[in-house]
């Protein structure tokens, strides 16, 4: 067996090196092919949409980028002079915003990570990390053990309902899945396949569900103009 595909970490070295020329490919269970366009990765505050620029203007103390990527939102964080950390799954990531200058980036599955912070930044649909309904409390557990008693966790959504009516206004699902909004992915780049993975498409009046059956008190902030949405997550 060998080490699964890094698709994510060998596209943004690859833009970094001047070797780009393909986008990655992103296979889901609901619908067609769709790309993730690399640059758009290395984007800045400017260009970003105004969810996440509200997100990060939100952040403060001490803070945990879950899911850094390429390390846009923390390069800024770290830029107005917030104690910022990159947590990501993908080596190459980690890597490449080490090169572009992020001080602090971890390579570590965040269900693993220890410490204590002031903000939990969840962005680019925050709750696919949750993977599956059913997992939801261990990682709403889990963060709430990394937050400090002031602390908060800014995480964005998406209610993707839409995505299941049909021209009557109907609304079927798959009846295989406890939710609608559970996913499966896979990523390609360069011929290479990456393993399946579950992502979490969760609407705002089930994340506000969960985080009070888990003692946490859960505001929206900001609302998108594609069933998208910012909340923040507090102790109670």
């Amino acid at each position: 067996m060998g080490t699964k595909a890094d698709i994510f970490g060998a596209a943004l070295l690859d833009f970094i090196n001047d070797e780009y020329t393909e986008d990655i490919v992103v296979h889901s269970s609901i619908a067609e092919d769709d790309v993730i366009p690399v640059p758009y990765l290395f984007r800045d505050f400017k260009e970003m949409p105004l969810l996440e620029q509200k997100a990060l203007s939100l952040s403060k103390g001490k803070t945990l980028d879950i899911g850094s990527g390429a390390g846009s939102h923390s390069l800024w964080l770290q830029e107005q002079g917030i104690d910022v950390t990159g947590i990501d799954i993908s080596e190459g990531a980690v890597t490449l915003s080490r090169k572009r200058g992020l001080k602090n980036s971890i390579h570590e599955a965040i269900l693993d990570h220890k410490g204590t912070y002031d903000t939990l930044l969840l962005l680019m649909n925050g709750t696919g990390i949750f993977e599956k309904v059913q997992k939801i409390d261990s990682y709403l557990k889990h963060l709430k053990s990394l937050l400090s008693p002031e602390g908060q966790i800014l995480i964005d959504g998406s209610d993707i309902a839409y995505m299941f009516e049909d021209e009557d206004g109907g609304f079927w699902v798959d009846t295989h899945r406890d939710y609608y909004g559970e996913v499966t992915y896979s990523m390609s780049y360069k011929g290479v396949q990456g393993d399946t993975f579950d992502w979490l498409y969760l609407d705002y009046a089930k994340l506000e569900w969960y985080a009070k059956k888990n003692e946490l008190k859960c505001e929206l902030i900001f609302e998108g103009d594609h069933y998208d949405y910012l909340a923040r997550l507090s102790l109670t």
